[in-house]
C-alpha cells in the first residue's frame, strides 16, 4: 500500500477511519487520501419466493410460513468467513426451527466452497443457496428476517448498505469495517462472536421498536450518505485534477 500510494496521483478511502490508518504508515502522502463513502443503488426484481427455496431445502410446509430467514450475503472465500455461525446457529434452529440461516453469493474459492457445502449438508438449520442476479438478491433480501454479515475484514460492505436502503435490519460482526456504517442499536446491531450473534438476534425478534428503529434509521444514513450522485460527483472532481 504504501509504495502504492506514493506513486499515486490521489487515493480514496471510504471512511474516516481507512484514511486514518493510511496516514500511519504514509503521514507525508495524507494530502492525496480523499474520503468518499461507497455509493449504493438497490433495485427489486418482481418476485422472489423463500417459500420454493425452503421446501426444496427440506424445511416442512407447516414451517416455511413462520421461518424467520437470516441471509448471509457473501462470496465463498476465506475473508467472508461463512461458516463462523453455522454451528451455534444450527443449535439455536434446534431449539426454535423457525429461525434458519441461508448463505448466499458466489462460489470464488473452490476448496472454500467444497468444505461449505460439507458443513452445510450436515449442519441442520444452515443453507447454501446458489448466486443469483443483483435484482434477485435484492428482492431475496427484503423478503427475509435480516441481513447478516460474519466478514474477518470489511472495506466497506455494499451488502449492508443495500440491505439498509432496502429497509430489512442488519446484524454484522463488530469488525472496524462493520462498525463505520453500523452504528450499534441505531442503524443495525453488532456482534463479536456466535453467542453474541444469536443474543443480538433474539433482540430482533423480541422487541419491534428496536427493530422498527434500525430500519428506519438504517435507511436514512444510506440516503444522507452513499447516494451515487454524491460519489458520482466526487469521483469526477478528482478525475479532472488529472487534466
Amino acid at each position: 500500500m504504501e509504495q502504492v500510494l506514493q506513486k499515486a496521483r490521489f487515493a480514496v478511502a471510504f471512511t474516516t477511519k481507512l484514511k486514518e490508518e493510511a496516514e500511519i504508515f504514509l503521514l507525508s502522502q495524507s494530502r492525496k487520501i480523499y474520503v468518499q463513502p461507497q455509493g449504493i443503488q438497490t433495485e427489486v426484481a418482481e418476485i422472489f419466493c423463500w417459500t420454493e427455496f425452503l421446501r426444496s431445502s427440506g424445511v416442512s410446509r407447516e414451517r416455511v410460513d413462520q421461518t424467520h430467514v437470516f441471509l448471509l450475503v457473501c462470496g465463498l472465500r476465506r475473508v467472508k468467513d461463512p461458516l463462523y455461525l453455522a454451528e451455534v446457529f444450527s443449535e439455536w434452529h434446534n431449539e426454535n426451527p423457525q429461525n434458519v440461516l441461508v448463505i448466499i453469493g458466489p462460489k470464488m474459492d473452490p476448496v472454500l466452497t467444497a468444505e461449505v457445502e460439507a458443513v452445510v449438508e450436515r449442519t441442520a438449520g444452515v443453507f447454501l443457496a446458489q448466486e443469483r442476479s443483483q435484482k434477485e438478491l435484492h428482492a431475496a433480501m427484503k423478503r427475509c428476517f435480516a441481513v447478516v454479515n460474519s466478514s474477518v475484514s470489511e472495506g466497506m460492505s455494499a451488502a449492508i448498505l443495500e440491505a439498509m436502503d432496502l429497509g430489512i435490519p442488519v446484524v454484522a460482526r463488530d469488525i472496524p469495517g462493520n462498525a463505520a456504517v453500523v452504528q450499534h442499536g441505531v442503524t443495525g446491531v453488532l456482534y463479536s462472536s456466535p453467542q453474541e450473534f444469536v443474543h443480538q438476534s433474539r433482540r430482533l425478534l423480541s422487541d419491534h421498536e428496536l427493530r422498527e428503529r434500525v430500519v428506519r434509521n438504517g435507511k436514512l444514513y444510506v440516503q444522507e450518505h452513499h447516494g451515487l450522485k454524491q460519489e458520482r460527483e466526487t469521483y469526477q472532481r478528482l478525475v479532472d485534477t488529472l487534466h
